[in-house]
């Protein structure tokens, strides 16, 4: 029998959709549009905005997949499976499309994966802040590779990260699940992230597109108040470079409204911006329910079928997780001409995947249920390395760190000391579904920090105190018991911070925003209470965002930050409070003196930094991003440029001596910073436009070189349009942004010039 020139990958990608196109019904087409989950939910099982209201009346998968269906969501990540049951589980549900429906096309199966793949028995990396924390795109590259190789290997197609949104406002919960505050940082790692995960043939999901970060409020699905200028320069910078440099595949978009449009039916956003001025040829899907958000919440749509067509006009591809509004779009439809011609563009780029994956090659079968090792030894050494190289030595100005083998009795103290999940994400598998699930516990073997602290300090008497609850109100019992503790120790290590939930059941994760940037609870009180004793402190801020720590620098012997540093963390921390690793993450968020005065972040223009008397608030931060120490000391010598002058289509290079000027190896990161004294609009004081993370033997020095193409000191200017302008750019270099050693001035000249195809990375030598 012949087979149709659409199974043939003999024949070309553009003849394969259109023969497959033209084969389709209309039923199937727009059946290829949406995904279907079958989460099965019972009570309380809520792990997706409004999971309970949306799958309510779900019918059954036979009869919603009888034309076919684009996607399925979740088949891992939602119920407790195995690699054998899911790729069971997949298979059944891969089959049942191949054998009973008319023309037999095969689902794009997608899963979470921000700290690893979303299932039962994965390894969990640290969280996306961490990455940020480590400056380290390679290793990101890295830890991607994995993750779409155990993906891939079990039947996944499709993983639903990184998460892009710039962070603005720290309250936010979703801050664990970003990169940081600086645009170019963001955009680097996820570039990286996507290249790994697409190269072991997974496909990569950009979001959330655009401006979740910037909620009202660090609220969690608030509107964003930020004009065009701001949108384009900090929050959408990152999404250009993973779409134009990172060939990344597929973008979901913000549950989100900017200037009072929402994301999922903003044209200029999804199409005018993303394919036309990008270049952008994958799909656009949605998250959950944001096309019945249209209605339900954005109020700007009266009905289900008028959501599915501001969705589709706009240049939303596919309805995630079910799809409901999307059935509707032929209902009352004003315009049908126009929604055929879009069911069919958005049919086109879902096809093009399922032809590029091998979904619809002549003889494509899912895979055969097998054991598959998810937690393998490669894994955890990926993860191992992501946890130490992202942990922050804060302060240290007692060099009390590292702390002596000999150290004969530690006091651990706080609200999460002794809990391992404590050291994971919202969105790691142990944290987002096995809570329900008590009995599978954290689903992978994972050490407490007081169990990692009695193997590095095998002399010392380790003693462990909760002091308090996490957010409710604690007891003077448990305080107590906390400072005698502390008293009778030669050292406290005092654990404060979050422990990660979903919607509001923990302090940090989607839905999980807070009110202040105070230590959630009782735990101020705790450290306090722990500091009166005269023990020396060591401070360890286990967080999912940065909280405000001016009271305790200088009164606190040390002060280190990790943010949810994943299931080797324990181990990581304990080996650098012992001295076994030189700690080496630099903070891609500041750390606030004061809870006051939000939102706030390094980027501000001179109106929003702090100085100059006009507000009793300050905004200046006890750390500023980029900062982070080590055991030993480095020194930036010198900077040169090898030109003074450029015109504004010109590159420069600018090279800096690094020297660890200590005792013992280690590893910092070479930051360096443009300035924009005078623009045509406000300009943020500093902006990193180059970053190197290099690792030094004792007394090693190195040059480290940058070029810059002029495109990078553009921005959007008084015309909306991306411009390089004439004048003068101060560049220097440091450590951080608060410790910038070398300066020098670069003249641009030469008439001004719009900028369409940017280069948008800094070469490093």
């Amino acid at each position: 029998m012949a087979v149709e020139s659409w199974r043939d990958p003999r024949v070309s990608v553009d003849e394969r959709l259109d023969a497959l196109v033209a084969a389709l019904t209309d039923e199937e087409k727009i059946a290829q549009l949406g995904g279907y989950w079958a989460d099965k939910r019972t009570s309380g099982e809520i792990i997706a905005p409004m999971q309970d209201v949306f799958s309510e009346g779900r019918a059954p998968f036979e009869h919603v997949v009888r034309h076919g269906i684009g996607q399925l969501t979740r088949v891992f990540g939602t119920a407790p499976a195995d690699a054998r049951d899911g790729m069971a589980r997949i298979r059944e549900a891969q089959r049942h499309l191949l054998d009973t429906t008319r023309i037999g096309i095969p689902a794009i199966v997608h899963e979470e994966c921000l700290t690893g793949f979303t299932t039962l028995g994965a390894t969990v990396y640290p969280t996306a802040l961490a990455w940020g924390a480590t400056f380290d795109p390679e290793l990101v590259g890295e830890m991607a590779r994995a993750i779409g190789r155990d993906m891939s290997a079990v039947g996944v197609h499709q993983g639903l990260s990184p998460v892009l949104d710039v962070v603005t406002d720290y309250r936010w919960g979703r801050v664990e699940e970003t990169m940081g505050e600086d645009p170019y940082v963001v955009g680097t790692l996820a570039s990286a992230y996507v290249e790994g995960l697409q190269g072991s043939g997974v496909i990569a999901t950009l979001k959330h597109f655009a401006g979740h970060a910037s909620s009202r409020g660090g609220r969690n699905h608030a509107p964003v108040a930020m004009g065009e200028r701001e949108l384009r320069d900090l929050v959408l910078a990152p999404f250009e470079m993973a779409v134009r440099v990172a060939g990344v595949r597929s973008v979901m978009n913000s549950y989100t409204e900017t200037d009072r449009v929402p994301a999922a039916a903003d044209r200029w956003l999804l199409t005018d911006l993303l394919r036309g001025e990008w270049g952008f040829t994958g799909t656009v899907v949605s998250d959950y329910w944001a096309v019945a958000f249209l209605k339900s919440k954005h109020g700007v749509a009266a009905t289900m079928a008028e959501a599915g067509r501001l969705a589709l006009h706009a240049g939303l591809d596919v309805e995630l997780p079910d799809i409901s509004a999307f059935l509707a779009l032929e209902e009352n439809d004003p315009d049908a001409d126009r929604t055929a011609a879009d069911i069919d563009t958005a049919l086109r780029r879902v096809l093009r995947q399922k032809i590029e994956l091998g979904l619809l090659d002549e003889g494509w079968e899912p895979s055969e249920p097998a054991d598959y090792d998810l937690d393998s030894a490669a894994n955890r050494d990926i993860a191992r390395r992501m946890a130490e190289k992202a942990v922050i030595l804060l302060d240290n100005s007692a060099g009390i760190l590292p702390l002596s083998r000999e150290t004969s009795r530690i006091a651990v103290i706080g609200p999460c000391a002794d809990d391992p999940s404590a050291m994971m994400g919202a969105y790691s598998y142990p944290v987002h579904v096995l809570p329900r699930h008590p009995e599978l516990g954290l689903g992978l073997q994972a050490r407490s920090l007081p169990v990692a602290l009695r193997e590095s300090f095998p002399a010392a008497d380790v003693v462990v105190e909760r002091g308090c609850p996490l957010q409710d109100p604690g007891t003077a019992e448990e305080l107590a018991r906390a400072a005698e503790a502390a008293r009778g120790a030669d050292v406290a290590i005092v654990v404060v911070g979050d422990h990660a939930g979903m919607f509001g059941k923990g302090t940090s994760g989607e839905g999980s925003d807070a009110p202040s940037l105070d230590l959630p609870g009782d735990q101020q009180d705790l450290v306090e209470a722990v500091l009166a004793t005269g023990t020396p402190v060591v401070l360890l801020v286990l967080s999912g965002r940065p909280y405000a720590l001016g009271r305790f620098v200088g009164r606190a012997v040390a002060v280190l930050q990790a943010f949810m540093p994943g299931v080797e963390g324990a181990g990581a921390l304990a080996r650098i409070l012992v001295g076994e690793v030189n700690p080496s993450g630099h903070l891609p968020v500041q750390v606030p003196h004061t809870g006051a005065a939000l939102p706030h972040t390094y980027l501000a223009p001179p109106l929003g930094q702090d100085g100059d008397r006009i507000s009793n608030l300050s905004i200046a931060p006890a750390f500023p991003f980029g900062h982070g120490l080590s055991y030993t000391t480095f020194e930036i010598q010198d900077l040169a440029l090898d030109r003074v002058e450029i015109a504004t289509d010109g590159t420069v290079t600018a090279t800096a001596t690094v020297a660890n000027t200590g005792e013992r190896a280690g590893e910092t990161v070479v930051q360096l910073y443009s300035a924009d004294p005078v623009a045509q609009v406000t300009r943020p004081v500093q902006q990193l436009v180059g970053y190197s993370r290099i690792a030094l033997d004792a007394g090693e020095s190195v040059r480290v070189s940058f070029t810059l193409h002029a495109d990078r000191f553009s921005f959007t200017g008084l015309s909306r349009r991306r411009i390089v302008e004439p004048g003068e750019i101060v560049l220097s270099v440091g450590l951080s942004v608060g410790a910038l050693a070398r300066s020098q001035t670069l003249a641009i000249t030469g008439a001004e010039r719009e900028v369409v195809e940017p280069v948008l990375r800094t070469e490093v030598a």
